[in-house]
């Protein structure tokens, strides 16, 4: 470089003094974040007192959002946090795909909706999306992408990219981060085979945008609209009534 200057990189796959700052200890903080998120939500859970399960999915939330801003202190990925309009016709797209093939799987496709019995049980079913709109609809799929594949992704494919070659980083990266997705989900709730294939697909086709267009945000427009859909669908199945 002339002057012994260094040309700032545009793209973390390509690697850099930025992205080379998401090192071990960025994973090993962000293993540990997760383990103790899981640990305390499970502690508060147990709490006897009506806002529990609030305090607990905080509690998740807290262990995620640290882990992430960890390894943003440390430095910024180039590209990674750049917003393109496509992002969210790949996203709104492929989030449709996958919800469609879900129901494929679970012939959720073919069954009749499910009906409320009474106006109050519709009224009740409204207030639940209502609430579930933004912690399952918005906030989760917004925290989940930045720790699962902004983190994760990023940190790993780094990591191996020049022993194993991008192929193989990559491969690695999207296993681990698809195998602790829908480990987590199986921890805060019981998934039948069928879900855990389903969230697997979903974290799989998350960590594959993000390797392939080196931004977070594709993915965390799909989450969203996966998410968003079950919601609506489960609520207009309600007001069928």
């Amino acid at each position: 470089m002339r002057g012994g200057q260094h040309r700032r990189r545009s793209d973390w796959r390509l690697g850099g003094r930025a992205v080379s700052r998401w090192d071990r200890r960025v994973l090993v903080v962000a293993v540990s974040g997760l383990g103790a998120g899981v640990l305390l939500a499970e502690l508060c859970s147990k709490l006897e007192v009506s806002w529990a399960p609030i305090l607990s999915l905080l509690v998740l939330w807290g262990g995620l959002i640290g882990s992430v801003a960890y390894a943003l202190t440390r430095s910024r990925p180039a590209g990674l946090l750049a917003f393109r309009s496509r992002d969210i016709l790949l996203g709104v797209s492929l989030g449709i795909a996958l919800r469609a093939a879900q129901g494929v799987i679970n012939g959720a496709n073919t069954a009749t909706f499910p009906r409320g019995q009474t106006a109050a049980d519709a009224s009740s079913y409204l207030a639940w999306c209502v609430s579930q709109l933004w912690t399952a609809g918005v906030v989760g799929p917004v925290v989940e992408e930045f720790y699962f594949r902004a983190l994760l992704i990023v940190t790993i494919f780094q990591l191996f990219r020049r022993s194993l070659g991008h192929a193989s980083a990559g491969l690695t990266a999207i296993l681990f981060s698809s195998g602790a997705f829908v480990c987590l989900h199986g921890l805060m709730g019981q998934i039948t085979l069928p879900d855990g294939l389903a969230l697997f697909a979903l974290s799989a086709t998350c960590s594959v945008l993000v390797l392939l267009t080196g931004r977070i945000w594709s993915a965390v427009v799909l989450h969203i609209t996966y998410n968003t859909i079950f919601l609506g669908l489960t609520l207009v199945g309600y007001l069928m009534r």
